[in-house]
């Protein structure tokens, strides 16, 4: 008989550079073996970032945690997108009620994790990734200016990089009345999910993350360890955020 054993770990970084975090970053699981990763990398005035981000775990993790199981493909799309235009709605309410909380926001990405699917959704610049056959890909598309250029054909992927308006955001939590994730209906052979804030991606190319993760005589907690350091000791210049989730089939009797 064929069996899933599932091991994550999780952590958040303040990096170098910022004198606090605005990241908040979470696993969850419920009782029917399905799993919940989220990232939001939160941002605004008066140290706001951090409310924006924890709203968005606080209120998606209430919501996983009193479901005894999240239901159908079409169930978790939809689970999905309504919390997040609740979560934009809780974010707006807060800065309406909160003087100091002009600007506040945050991105998220989250990804649902069953034995049948795998669902991702964002908005922003986090990123989601996942493992096939020992090659990482990118499943999430950073809902930034330069990302748009780049599909318009403006500029090219390695102009992007250095481009003086690489942070300016398009999308995100609290910045508009209506907040749609993308979704992604993700290949759920997929052996590793990994959810980051733009700290990771910022410091890190796809290649660098992915040989990374390749280390077999590493933990899945050592690989997140290791790639934070990695960020840091290129100049950390962000919050690093880190959800990772590894599923390993093996034999019973």
């Amino acid at each position: 008989m064929r069996v899933i054993n599932t091991k994550s770990f999780y952590l958040t970084d303040t990096g170098k550079v910022r004198d606090h975090n605005e990241d908040s970053v979470t696993i969850l699981k419920n009782m029917n073996d399905e799993y919940l990763l989220v990232v939001a990398d939160g941002m605004g005035g008066h140290r706001k970032g951090e409310v924006a981000s924890s709203i968005t775990l606080t209120h998606l993790g209430k919501r996983f945690q009193e479901s005894a199981s999240i239901g159908t493909k079409i169930d978790a799309v939809n689970w999905l997108s309504d919390n997040i235009g609740e979560i934009n709605k809780e974010i707006l309410d807060y800065g309406e009620e909160h003087e100091n909380s002009k600007g506040l926001g945050t991105t998220v990405v989250a990804a649902i994790v069953t034995k049948e699917f795998l669902i991702f959704a964002n908005i922003g610049d986090s990123s989601g990734y996942v493992m096939k056959s020992n090659k990482l890909h990118r499943v999430t598309k950073p809902h930034t200016l330069v990302n748009l250029l780049v599909d318009a054909g403006n500029i090219t992927e390695e102009e992007a990089k250095n481009h003086p308006k690489k942070n300016v955001l398009m999308k995100a939590l609290g910045a508009a009345e209506k907040a749609e994730p993308d979704i992604f209906d993700v290949d759920n052979e997929s052996t590793e999910i990994l959810l980051c804030s733009d700290g990771l991606t910022s410091m890190l190319s796809d290649e660098q993350i992915e040989k990374v993760l390749l280390e077999n005589d590493l933990t899945v907690e050592e690989k997140v360890i290791k790639l934070i350091k990695k960020c840091n000791a290129r100049g950390g210049n962000d919050n690093i955020s880190i959800a990772y989730l590894v599923r390993e089939s093996g034999d019973i009797a």
